[in-house]
């Protein structure tokens, strides 16, 4: 059985107190504390957004909301142990290719939005694509400085690089200026010690990366030797399964490896997910 077919098979005299944060505020800013309170704010035009084939609140019964309601799931179960089962960092999670063009920004953009609207959880959108940062581009998101700037500047706090949106319980992560060393600066140590502290600090909170193809660049394969879980797009009837074998090579050591099939088509010429986990058999 081919990896494509294995593949489609969340007072007195006092100065008076401040008032407690709702909990919507609370989820938004991911617990207000001065480390990581951001100090950006991004408003997305839902009816834009809505053009670009995105989930928005307002389409949450759409089909393509349904699609990626089933995607999540798992994910979800996976890293929060609602299944009795959790997974060892499950809470971060690399959306990947094999080559560019596949549709993995697209595929990590509409499950960032899905997961904001699950009940209870928190989600960080990272762009970690340093070679071709598209994913804030394609939101319409400016920015200056992100997570490489982040990895090398130790006085640079997270709050200050963290954009939060009118979405709720989503907020960005740009990846920042373009640095030579990047692959560097994504396996040292700086981002071993952020990584475990964005994964553990919040009980709520998944983490998603838009990461470099797997096949194009170093980065990739270093980034997903920090994650839980890994979803590999794969575009249908056209990335070539030697791409694929060989990307897959590159990411076996991570527990959880899902492979998600782009752009197939049903019997009615519409556009769907295919979705499976990929065992290491």
């Amino acid at each position: 059985m081919s990896i494509i077919e294995k593949a489609a098979g969340k007072l007195n005299h006092q100065a008076p107190r401040k008032p407690e944060p709702s909990p919507a505020e609370v989820r938004e800013n991911f617990t207000p504390t001065p480390a990581e309170t951001p100090a950006q704010k991004h408003d997305f035009s839902l009816s834009k957004l809505k053009t670009q084939n995105i989930i928005t609140p307002q389409a949450e019964h759409s089909n393509l909301a349904e699609e990626f309601r089933m995607i999540k799931r798992p994910l979800l179960d996976n890293a929060f142990g609602q299944n009795g089962v959790k997974v060892k960092n499950g809470n971060l999670i690399m959306v990947t290719s094999s080559l560019p063009g596949e549709g993995k920004t697209f595929c990590s953009i509409n499950l960032a939005m899905s997961i904001a609207m699950e009940m209870g959880r928190t989600v960080l959108l990272v762009d970690a694509d340093a070679p071709n940062p598209r994913l804030l581009k394609t939101l319409g998101v400016t920015y200056d400085q992100g997570l490489l700037d982040l990895l090398q500047d130790d006085k640079l706090q997270l709050s200050e690089v963290i954009i939060r949106t009118n979405i709720e319980n989503l907020s960005l992560l740009p990846v920042g200026r373009h640095k030579r060393h990047a692959t560097e600066l994504l396996a040292s140590d700086s981002m071993s010690a952020l990584l475990d502290d964005l994964a553990q600090r919040y009980s709520d909170r998944i983490i998603l990366f838009d990461s470099p193809p797997l096949l194009v660049t170093s980065e990739a394969s270093v980034l997903a030797s920090h994650m839980g879980q890994i979803v590999m797009v794969v575009e249908a009837e056209k990335t070539p399964q030697p791409a694929i074998r060989q990307a897959l090579t590159l990411i076996e050591d991570c527990e959880l490896t899902w492979v998600l099939l782009n752009k197939t088509r049903n019997l009615a010429g519409v556009d769907y997910y295919g979705y499976g986990y990929y065992g290491k058999s």
